[in-house]
């Protein structure tokens, strides 16, 4: 499991040092990609083979999960970090978070976000003024 949030910085190469309490949870290597709300999804191996199966399944004749497929996996990267705990983000994704320099890692339980610093400090803002009304939409997911 993915926990815990975590300030970096993007260097001139573009890479990041990954944090080390994530570096055991993805040991066996890690691929990211893009996610919603603008920031960028780390998945393991394992849990993106889960979320592959799931998306090999949709139906090709249906557009709306074409693009949901397209979405995730034409900008998918398989990655790992290096010896001194770096991974390389490919300027693609970058561009799509908008990732230049400060960024925040945050454990989402499956995967890991990336986040550009002021985004997901704009983004925790809004969701504290609104997390009451969220919390009781939740009951409807049994929580």
């Amino acid at each position: 499991m993915l926990l815990g949030e975590y300030a970096h910085t993007v260097d001139d190469k573009g890479r990041f040092i990954m944090p080390m309490k994530l570096r055991d949870a993805l040991h066996d290597g890690f691929v990211i990609t893009k996610g919603l709300d603008g920031c960028l999804y780390m998945y393991s191996t394992e849990q993106w083979k889960i979320l592959d199966a799931k998306l090999a399944a949709l139906p090709l004749s249906n557009r709306n999960a074409r693009d949901f497929v397209r979405f995730f996996v034409s900008g998918a990267t398989d990655s790992d970090y290096d010896k001194q705990g770096r991974v390389l983000l490919p300027q693609n994704l970058r561009d799509y978070a908008k990732l230049d320099k400060d960024i925040v890692i945050a454990g989402a339980g499956t995967h890991a976000e990336i986040w550009n610093a002021e985004v997901w400090k704009n983004k925790q803002e809004n969701l504290i003024e609104n997390i009451e009304d969220l919390a009781e939409q939740m009951k409807d997911f049994g929580i």
